[in-house]
Parts: C-alpha cells; sequence; structure tokens
C-alpha cells in the first residue's frame, strides 16, 4: 500500500504525523509525503519515517499564486505514483490536494482529509462561517472521508456533510506517553535546573505559536497582577511567531524581564513539562491541543480559555478551571487559586492524567490504523 501525506507546511506534518507514519512503515506501507518544507524556521523539527518528500510551494494565503503552480505540480505527481491513500492537512494544504486529486480518485484512490479544527464553530467569528464553511462545505464532495478531532466538530460534520461524504472521529492526532510523563522530584529538579529555575519558583509553562490566537498577551497582562500575589512566580513562553516583539514589548512595559521569559521554539518540553507547576492556555480557538495533553499526562494542572479543544479536555473544577479568553482577572484569579494549594494541584494532575489516555498516541493510533486499513 502506498500513501501521501499533504500539508500547507512540512512542520504541520513533522509536530503531529510522525508516529502514525512509523505505524504505517511497519505495516509495510510507503508513505510520502507533499509539502512546503518550511523546517529551517522550526528549529529541531525533522522528517522521519517518509520514504520519499516533494517539495510542494502550498501556501497558506488563497489568493497566492503559489498554489496554483501547487495544484499542477500535485496533479503530475498523482497520475505518476498512482496512490492507494491520499490524506490531506490543513485548510490550503487540504483544499488543492482534493481539487488535483479528483481524476484520481475515479482511478480508486482513496482521498481523506483530516479536520485539525474547523474555523466555523459554535462562538466562532462571522467571517469563520462566511468563508471557510462554504469551502468546506463544497470540497466535502471531493473525498471519500473526513476525520475530525474533536466532539464538537463530528457532531457538525455530521450534520453540514454527512450526506456528501463520511465522517469519522479519532481522539486528536496523540501524544507520545513515552515521552510525556509524570516525573520524580529528583527528576524535576533536574529539570528545572537545566532551565535555570529554583525548586522554590512557582513555574507556569505556556506552548504554542506566538501570534494573535495563541492569545499570549492575555497571560502576561495576568501575570503583570500575580508577580506580587505569587513568590518565585516565573511565566514560560515556548514558540516562535508574528507576536514576538508585540509579546516582548508588552512585558518590558509591565516590567516581567524577571517574570516572563521566552524560550523560543522547542522540540524537548519533556524535559520542561513534567517539572512545571500549572500549564496555561489562553487560545480563543483550538481543535485538539497537544500541550494541554501533554500537561495532563505529566499530571499537570491545567487552567485554559473556553474553546472547544480545551472544553472537551479540562473539566471544569475538576481537572484544572476554564476561563473565558479575554478575561484577565479570570486567569489571574485561577492561576493564584492552584498557586496556593498544593493539594488541590496534586488532585486535578491525577484527574487529568485518566482524562488524558484516550487521547495518548498508542490509542490514537489504533484509531487511525483502523480508519486507514478499512479505506485502503
Amino acid at each position: 500500500m502506498k500513501i501521501l501525506y499533504t500539508a500547507t507546511v512540512l512542520s504541520h506534518i513533522c509536530q503531529f504525523h510522525l508516529p502514525h507514519m512509523k505505524m504505517l512503515q511497519e505495516k509495510g506501507w510507503e508513505v510520502h509525503v507533499a509539502a512546503h518544507d518550511n523546517l529551517a524556521v522550526k528549529n529541531g523539527l525533522a522528517l522521519k519515517y517518509c520514504d520519499k518528500f516533494i517539495e510542494m510551494p502550498f501556501d497558506r494565503s488563497p489568493k497566492s499564486p503559489n498554489n496554483v503552480k501547487a495544484y499542477k505540480k500535485l496533479k503530475e505527481l498523482l497520475a505518476k505514483e498512482h496512490y492507494d491513500v491520499i490524506l490531506c492537512n490543513t485548510p490550503m494544504g487540504g483544499v488543492v490536494t482534493r481539487l488535483a486529486a479528483k481524476k484520481a480518485r475515479k482511478q480508486g484512490t482513496k482521498v481523506i482529509y483530516m479536520a485539525h479544527g474547523f474555523h466555523f464553530f459554535k462562538g466562532a467569528p462571522k467571517t469563520g462561517w462566511l468563508i471557510y464553511y462554504p469551502i468546506e462545505k463544497h470540497m466535502a464532495k471531493y473525498c471519500d472521508l473526513i476525520i475530525t478531532v474533536n466532539e464538537e466538530d463530528y457532531a457538525l460534520a455530521k450534520e453540514r456533510f454527512g450526506n456528501r461524504t463520511r465522517i469519522a472521529h479519532i481522539h486528536g492526532v496523540g501524544v507520545d506517553e513515552e515521552r510525556y510523563h509524570p516525573a520524580s522530584e529528583a527528576e524535576q529538579r533536574a529539570m528545572r535546573e537545566a532551565e535555570g529555575l529554583s525548586p522554590d519558583d512557582f513555574v507556569i509553562l505556556c506552548t504554542g505559536e506566538l501570534n494573535g490566537n495563541k492569545n499570549q498577551k492575555t497571560l502576561v497582562s495576568a501575570a503583570a497582577q500575580l508577580k506580587d500575589r505569587i513568590p518565585g512566580l516565573k511565566v514560560l513562553l515556548a514558540g516562535n511567531g508574528p507576536s514576538e516583539q508585540e509579546l516582548r514589548a508588552q512585558i518590558a512595559s509591565l516590567g516581567l524581564q524577571d517574570t516572563v521569559r521566552l524560550l523560543g521554539y522547542r522540540t524537548d518540553l519533556e524535559r520542561v513539562t513534567p517539572a512545571v507547576d500549572l500549564v496555561v492556555s489562553c487560545s480563543f480557538r483550538e481543535g485538539m491541543p497537544l500541550n494541554i495533553i501533554e500537561a495532563m499526562l505529566c499530571k499537570k494542572p491545567v487552567v485554559a480559555s473556553h474553546n472547544r479543544g480545551h472544553d472537551e479536555l479540562v473539566e471544569d473544577g475538576r481537572t484544572g478551571y476554564l476561563v473565558d479568553p479575554d478575561d484577565v482577572d479570570g486567569f489571574a484569579d485561577a492561576i493564584a487559586e492552584l498557586a496556593a494549594n498544593p493539594e488541590e494541584r496534586t488532585s486535578f494532575g491525577e484527574s487529568a492524567f485518566e482524562r488524558a489516555i484516550p487521547y495518548s498516541v498508542g490509542e490514537v493510533k489504533r484509531e487511525l490504523g483502523e480508519i486507514l486499513t478499512e479505506s485502503a
């Protein structure tokens, strides 16, 4: 069997699909990947478990002429390679791939679109429904299956697109429980020392691309309220992105240079997450956030914003707290509550671990493996 993975950028494949690709290679599948190679700006990411990589000039902008070039190049590739299955991802990568694969489908290739989080959902901006919903509704007929990674998207896709194609659901893309797991006190001390942190620091980790959707500015504002309330407060922002300079300016203006630290893009957060006290995410939109699952598998409580991905994972008052994305006071109060109550942090962490098990990579590989085997 031969499968092609496509995505707008190669970092998406490397961040989310390598365990699945490894599984398929072990089953004897030939695995190809077509995407725009952006790994030069993603320090440490590398493509593995791939028999052939094809540079594809996808662009995130629908207006870019590069997507026309990608469409033509992809059609030539599909005519040459005769794939059994195509698994396409990301908005533009998914649209261009499905259009280019129309002839291949007629010749027997199965086309699957994995939706990592629709831009239209309950409470989404109107532009999400006006722009992205009509596109996805139209494109649904150009694939044999849509895979959703959260329960809200699954229900919506079944209702809106179920008459055009099959719909399936898996528990995200999976987090490797061998990488992310609870650490002993000695291991945590060593991890903290490696990051220049003391055992007495109260450490918060926030992971994600530095951009408007991830909304790190809310956490920085909350940190300004908390720096005098929580002794030894340290906030670690892991990631890079377009909002970096804006965040640096905000940190400086609030006098938080000794409190908030930008870690840059990291691929070794399994050496950081087990050693923090709390994980926070303020994003407006999430499909199925890996950073939250990683935290929960490390038995860490979570303070997160209300959105469909967080709401599915975090049980308010049992595994953490849920707050509106722009509620700076709400984030500050929830963080302060957990900082003052170590027993609650322990209890929430234990419950979070139990909640995260279905989202571990072992479970998700089983789910996806069954779907791909059935589709081939």
